[in-house]
């Protein structure tokens, strides 16, 4: 299993926890919602970006997938420029995964039909984030489809 996989394993069974005791019972979780890491790909800077589905919150993510990985410290907030976007990263830290930043995408999540709706959204989102070659470029053996 890849250091990718582990860590989203672990992220998924951190929330998992949260929702079923610091989270149980209250009113704004989401019945028909659970939590799903969503689509994790690794990045250039030593983390992977996806998006964390809970029954509370949906967050884009970045998880250190290495120990030099930068991330703001818990309590502390960066702006991070992904796809043409500007996201505000909150650090956290939680026992069972360590360090992580969170950006706030939706909460409370009581606007999603249920499970599907939700990771169809993070889909979307992510899509929109993170840039494809060109299927024009790549057949023509150009790589990032960038005119020439």
């Amino acid at each position: 299993m890849s250091a990718l996989a582990v860590r989203v394993q672990q992220l998924e069974a951190v929330y998992r926890g949260i929702a079923a005791t610091r989270m149980a019972g209250l009113p704004l979780l989401h019945p028909r919602l659970a939590v799903q890491a969503v689509s994790f790909a690794a990045q250039e800077d030593g983390t992977a970006l996806g998006v964390l589905v809970t029954p509370w919150f949906m967050n884009l993510v970045r998880l250190p997938l290495q120990a030099d990985a930068e991330l703001p410290a818990p309590g502390q907030a960066e702006d991070r420029a992904i796809g043409g976007w500007t996201f505000r990263f909150h650090g956290h830290t939680e026992p069972g995964i360590g360090a992580h930043a969170a950006a706030s995408l939706a909460s409370p999540m009581h606007e999603f039909a249920d499970q599907a709706a939700a990771v169809a959204t993070a889909q979307a989102l992510l899509e929109r984030l993170r840039p494809l070659p060109a299927r024009r470029g790549f057949l023509l053996g150009r790589g990032t489809g960038a005119p020439r």
